[in-house]
């Protein structure tokens, strides 16, 4: 991470979390898979060994994703009254759907975050 910054533009975080790319250079995508981090970007060559997002995403995901998908059931139950099979087949798979979504989109942001302010492990300076 202490590379050169000069060759890259600096990227904006939400930028790179909305398209999950490399935080530095925008280009290289920042997961193998559904949630799981690549070890470096295939672009720039950036080491995301510094990238450790913890529980925040989740959290920001049940608060946002809970108050939508209960606030829409709890009006269309209100003005709609369908019965309970089609709440199942409504908000289930929305909820499912947006959650993982959105982890991901959150996650990315977050390693973004990191990346920008150049967050590292809390150190006890005993000097």
């Amino acid at each position: 991470m202490n590379e050169d910054k000069a060759l890259y533009p600096p990227m904006d975080p939400i930028r790179a979390g909305l398209t999950c790319a490399c935080p530095r250079c925008g280009q290289g995508r920042l997961f193998d898979g559904l949630l799981k981090v690549r070890p470096a970007c295939s672009n720039c060559g950036l080491d995301y060994s510094f990238a450790d997002s913890g529980d925040g995403p989740a959290v920001f995901v049940i608060m946002i994703i809970g108050f939508v998908v209960v606030g829409l059931a709890l009006w269309t139950e209100v003005n709609l009254n369908p019965p309970l099979w089609l709440h199942f087949i409504v908000w289930i798979p929305l909820a499912v759907g947006l959650s993982l979504w959105l982890l991901r989109v959150m996650k990315a942001w977050l390693i973004a975050m990191q990346f920008r302010n150049n967050a590292r492990q809390g150190e006890i300076d005993r000097g």
